[in-house]
């Protein structure tokens, strides 16, 4: 029988605890949050591109109900982890020494490309619209923007999810 699930050829025909494992062993270190505070369609997108960027963790802060259509069942190799709150995340993310990275495009953000994104780093990423609450922007380290060129204010969350992710592999996983 053929395997049609979307995933690389490498893993086609494995099970699907196999290939969690595989990529457990294999996982960039990276780690992102999306603030669900409005259950946002982008956030299947931005669950997509965790998983081909080798994010192994993926916490969801706020409400445990999001769209799953736009992950393309690639949720279902990563490690989803729930926290009802921001104080919740926040103590999580201080038990597991990772550093709150915000991506937004707020006063007080600096620009994504003359940022050096730490190893362990947890970029959070917020809704469409209202972006990070003030509450979890209070507790980031620091919050990058990424730059734009055009006339509008902002980008889609989710290609702002992605241009993140690329950044932080640029400067950890892709140096050689």
């Amino acid at each position: 029988m053929q395997d049609t699930r979307n995933v690389i050829d490498e893993f086609k025909g494995w099970s699907h605890e196999a290939i969690v494992a595989e990529l457990d062993k294999c996982g960039t270190g990276l780690e992102i949050a999306i603030e669900n505070t409005e259950r946002d369609f982008n956030m299947g997108t931005i669950v997509r591109s965790a998983n081909a960027f080798g994010v192994r963790h993926v916490h969801v802060v706020g409400r445990k109900q999001w769209n799953k259509r736009g992950a393309m069942a690639t949720d279902k190799y990563l490690h989803v982890h729930y926290h009802a709150s921001v104080g919740e995340f926040v103590k999580a993310m201080s038990e597991k020494k990772r550093e709150i990275i915000a991506v937004d495009n707020i006063e007080e953000s600096v620009p994504l490309g003359k940022t050096n994104l730490p190893k362990n780093a947890v970029l959070v990423f917020g809704q469409e619209g209202p972006g990070i609450s003030p509450e979890l922007a209070a507790t980031a380290g620091q919050i990058v923007a990424i730059e734009q060129f055009g006339s509008t204010r902002s980008i889609n969350v989710g290609v702002a999810a992605g241009i993140a992710m690329y950044a932080w592999a640029q400067q950890h996983t892709l140096k050689g």
